[in-house]
């Protein structure tokens, strides 16, 4: 039997709209058809080097706060950035943004980051853009579900 691989999400989600975007990922990734994969949520301040280390792939999700991504995201990163560095490249990610703007200062911090550390962007942003809408939850699972039947597969 294939070992079951560790997908971890990593989601700051501080509003009612954005927890239910956080569950819809999880509940994507959950999916009854993706046996092999152990889903693994936790916020960005339970988030620790060993999580990160242990992953086979990473879901990233924040809301965009002053253009940027939000401050606890930022705090995983400037934590775990040296202790993740030359062991986790290539490692493959994806991210999702509450954007009440435009979303690209957001994208771009964390692409820089990611790019350092030399992880592999598996698929575009998903940008939520505006007013919430209904529509972000089935992307949000959507989002979910391809990253892990991806990784199941052995796609990434």
């Amino acid at each position: 039997m294939a070992e079951c691989k560790k997908l971890l999400i990593i989601a700051h989600a501080p509003s009612e709209n954005t927890q239910k975007m956080l569950k819809a990922v999880v509940h994507g990734a959950s999916h009854p058809d993706v046996e092999k994969v152990v889903v693994t949520s936790l916020t960005p301040l339970e988030t620790q080097p060993d999580d990160i280390l242990s992953a086979d792939a990473i879901i990233l999700g924040t809301t965009e706060n002053l253009g940027y991504m939000a401050g606890l995201l930022k705090d995983v990163f400037d934590r775990c950035y040296y202790a993740c560095l030359d062991k986790t490249e290539g490692l493959p990610f994806a991210f999702y943004v509450r954007a009440g703007h435009d979303g690209t200062g957001t994208q771009r911090g964390i692409e820089s980051i990611t790019t350092g550390l030399r992880w592999r962007l598996i698929q575009e942003p998903l940008i939520c853009r505006g007013d919430f809408q209904a529509g972000f939850i089935e992307q949000c699972e959507e989002l979910g579900l391809s990253v892990a039947a991806s990784l199941e597969a052995g796609i990434i």
